[in-house]
């Protein structure tokens, strides 16, 4: 999903969400004629006990997550397009040479959009924020936990340790 750009950046700006699904998804949940949750999931991953290298502790899983409430607005044929165009986009600017949606444009028109994909805007009423990412324990252990997610022994997470590093840097 996207996060619609906003001409009013204001503190009280209704937060906007684009997305798309597939068509049969789309029809099965009805889409648009109720409100919906969808689960936004960020970094996230098992923590061993072993990292902790004090007892007593258990497994667990550290994670971020985002619920977004709202009733969706199926979109049009162009706007539809628009959305995935823009979601091939911020996945492709990584490359060197992007890929661009435009490159098959007619194909797309008629598969996807004509056939397979329904896009919508979820304006949201309700987003909630969670974050488990080990804030309960001591500062050197988060931060040898971290360092067990970087090192890249089984279940290295680099995103999970950085957002673990980041929100202990918060006030």
């Amino acid at each position: 999903m996207l996060v619609e750009d906003s001409p009013q950046d204001t503190a009280d700006a209704v937060p906007a969400f684009l997305g798309h699904l597939a068509r049969a998804d789309a029809r099965k949940h009805e889409l648009g004629s109720h409100e919906v949750v969808v689960v936004l999931q960020g970094p996230h991953g098992y923590i061993s006990p072993t990292w902790y290298e004090e007892t007593p502790h258990v497994p667990t899983w550290n994670f971020t997550v985002l619920h977004v409430h709202g009733r969706p607005e199926v979109l049009g044929p162009a706007d539809t397009y628009d959305v995935l165009s823009a979601t091939v986009d911020h996945f492709e600017d990584r490359f060197p040479q992007p890929w661009r949606l435009a490159r098959v444009e007619a194909y797309a028109h008629r598969i996807a959009v004509a056939v397979a994909v329904t896009g919508f805007r979820l304006p949201a009423t309700t987003v909630t924020a969670k974050a488990k990412l080990s804030q309960d324990e001591r500062e050197e252990v988060v931060l040898r936990l971290a360092e067990a997610l970087e090192t890249g022994r089984p279940y290295a997470g680099p995103e999970l340790a950085r957002a673990m590093r980041d929100i202990r840097r918060k006030p």
